[in-house]
Parts: C-alpha cells; sequence; structure tokens
C-alpha cells in the first residue's frame, strides 16, 4: 500500500502529518509512503530526512491512503483518486458538506475527531494528543502576557506572592494546563462541571473548584453535554466570584458540534484585578469568555483576553509527532501483514471513525454461503 502525505496548504498550519520515525515503523509493515516536497518544512523537517527514513518524494495525491492535519480544500478534493482513502481532521460535526464532497469524489474518508473513546483506541486519539499540546501553550502564554512572576520567590527586597491561575475545563487540554502552571510555580485551581474530574484536579496539585450549584455534565464517553440555560446562569454567577479573586483564567470548555459554553462574562472580566490575562482556547467554536474575539488579543479594563486558534501549529514539532504517531496507530489498524490496505468494517474504530464511503459488512449468511 502507498500512503501519500502531502503539504498542508491552510493559512498558519505548520504541522505535518507524517514524522520519519513513523515512516521508518510503517515501513516495517510494508506500507509505501511518499511525501510531497517541502511537506514536513513548517516543522523544521527537511525533506532528506524523510527519504532517509525510507520515504521517497513525489506526488502524494495519487497514494492509496492520504493523510493530512487540516481539513482538504475543494482543489485538494478533486486531486484524490477513486477508490482512495483520506485520513484527516474532517469537521464531521460542523461541516458535513465537506464529508459529501468526499462521497461524491468516491473517496473512503475517515475523520480524526470521530476515533471513539475506547481503551484500545487512546493511540489513535489525535483530539488529545493535539489538546495536550494546546493545553500546555496556552499557559505559556498566558505568562508571557502576565505582568508578575508565576511562582513564589522570596527574595532580599521581599516576597512575591505566586499567580492565581484558574483553568476552565478539566478535559485534556484543562489537566495539561494546570500541570504546566504548577510546574511554573503557580497556585492553580480547577473547575469542571463534571464532579468526576476532581480527583484528576487534585492529583496534579491544584484545587478543585466546588461550585454551589446541583447539578453534574458529564455524558457517556467523557465528554460534557450542553447545560440549559437555567444551569448556564447559576454556573457562571458562581464562577464570576471565584475569577474575581484570580490572576489568570484558561479556559478549554468546549461541547463537541456545539456552540462553546460561556462560563466568563464581561461583568466577570470587569471584576479581575488591573493586568489579569484570560487564554481563551475555545475562541475557533465561539469563545468562553464573552468579551472573546476568535484570535485576537483585546484589551478590556487592563485585562488581556487572548484567543489563539493555532496552539499546536505553534508547537509544531511536537505536535506532528504526536500526530502522525495518531495516524500510525489507525493505519495499522488498516492493513494486513503484508501492508495491504484491509478495512475490517465489523471492527469498531473503523465503522466509527468512517465518514464518507463506508462500506458495510456482508450480511452474516451471505458471508456463510461465501464460506
Amino acid at each position: 500500500m502507498k500512503l501519500g502525505v502531502p503539504k498542508e496548504t491552510a493559512s498558519g498550519e505548520r504541522r505535518v502529518a507524517m514524522v520519519p520515525d513513523v515512516v521508518q515503523r510503517l515501513a516495517r509493515k510494508g506500507v509505501e509512503v511518499v511525501v510531497e516536497a517541502g511537506a514536513g518544512a513548517g516543522a523544521r523537517i527537511p525533506d532528506e530526512l524523510y527519504t532517509e527514513a525510507g520515504a521517497t518524494i513525489g506526488s502524494a495525491w495519487e497514494a492509496d491512503v492520504v493523510v493530512k492535519v487540516a481539513p482538504p480544500s475543494q482543489e485538494e478534493i478533486g486531486r484524490l483518486k477513486q477508490g482512495s482513502v483520506f485520513i484527516g481532521f474532517l469537521q464531521p460535526l460542523t461541516n458535513p458538506e465537506l464529508a459529501d464532497a468526499l462521497d461524491g469524489r468516491g473517496v473512503t474518508a475517515f475523520a480524526m475527531e470521530s476515533i471513539p473513546r475506547i481503551s484500545r483506541a487512546q493511540s489513535m486519539d489525535a483530539l488529545s494528543s493535539q489538546a495536550n499540546v494546546g493545553g500546555y501553550k496556552a499557559v505559556l502564554i498566558a505568562a508571557d502576557h502576565f505582568g508578575r512572576y508565576f511562582p513564589m520567590l522570596m527574595t532580599a527586597a521581599g516576597t512575591v506572592p505566586p499567580a492565581k491561575v484558574l483553568v476552565l475545563g478539566a478535559g485534556v487540554a484543562g489537566l495539561q494546563a494546570i500541570a504546566t502552571a504548577k510546574r511554573l510555580g503557580a497556585a492553580v485551581q480547577g473547575f469542571d462541571v463534571r464532579s468526576v474530574v476532581k480527583e484528576q484536579i487534585e492529583s496534579l496539585g491544584a484545587k478543585f473548584v466546588k461550585l454551589d450549584v446541583n447539578f453534574d455534565a458529564e455524558t457517556e464517553g467523557g465528554y460534557a453535554r450542553q447545560l440549559t440555560d437555567e444551569e448556564q446562569e447559576q454556573q457562571r454567577a458562581a464562577i464570576a466570584d471565584v475569577i474575581a479573586k484570580v490572576d489568570i483564567v484558561i479556559t478549554t470548555a468546549q461541547v463537541p458540534g456545539r456552540r462553546a459554553p460561556l462560563l466568563v462574562t464581561a461583568d466577570a472580566v470587569q471584576r479581575m484585578a488591573p493586568g489579569s490575562v484570560i487564554v481563551d482556547m475555545a475562541g475557533d467554536s465561539g469563545g468562553n469568555c464573552e468579551l472573546t474575539q476568535a484570535g485576537e488579543t483585546v484589551v478590556e479594563r487592563d485585562v488581556t483576553i487572548i484567543s489563539p486558534l493555532d496552539l499546536p501549529s505553534q508547537m509544531p514539532e511536537s505536535s506532528s509527532m504526536m500526530y502522525a504517531r495518531n495516524i500510525q496507530a489507525l493505519v495499522e489498524l488498516m492493513v494486513d501483514n503484508e501492508g495491504k490496505l484491509t478495512l475490517d468494517w465489523d471492527d469498531e474504530v473503523i465503522a466509527k471513525a468512517c465518514v464518507a464511503g463506508k462500506q458495510e459488512p456482508a450480511p452474516a449468511a451471505t458471508q456463510e454461503a461465501t464460506a
């Protein structure tokens, strides 16, 4: 099987879907990798490292399986050959037209967002791997904009108190943000509508914020459900009191396929001390802060509100390495021992990740007759 790795063309995208180490791993499975010239430049991976790992430099779009990070453009979909397989982020819940276009091209497409959250699929979970990078980078951005130290310092000139950090949302990104802020020496608190994450927050050395509300919002699969209007109002009022006492807020709360929940109101921002910082990681889905402007940095009453949209791309080497490992785990599930593409539609991961061109398994009676 031939696997193609085209160059990313989306604005600001510096990641690449394959790294030399994974090229070597796939070669041992009988998979031939073709990389478009310059595909790894944004992640500081020259073509020479790919060729040394066993890949060839050439036309990636003619491969049996094409892997990308960002969703393909209409022009790129037109370059895919009929009957091929495409793997990447495809925004299936918010952009179903993309899956329709791939299906119309005769392409079987797998969305990395649709990988089921089951134990054996953890190595394929690209949402988690990229959120991990995002949570780390968000804290570094906050520290860069904050005008004071993060850790407590005792000096001859006096004692500097630690920065007080609040992380809203304790998914993968939030937990990484908590851990990073703790490593930098901040006094950290974490909040999530799912009370089950209390132990995870406390295991990282942070304090779990218990709001005076009477609901829990965890759904099957570990995500947070959409709160009712009344529940959201209760939550925002309670969170505002906590926000008024901290220096930095990192927001990470998102609900798949829906607008991000509003957690930080304009009134809550006004109650923060001058010089405080908010980093809103949910800007691309509407933002957790009422004053967020997606992709922009704004200052309101001396509070800096930052909404980066490309956090993993700001650390392209690490994020590309992890994403390539996610791709490797999925591709290895799709090939047999000789490297031949073999899609098992009875496999839960294959079936649920497919968003276009899905082929149903043959009925049991037909299978028995064939046998």
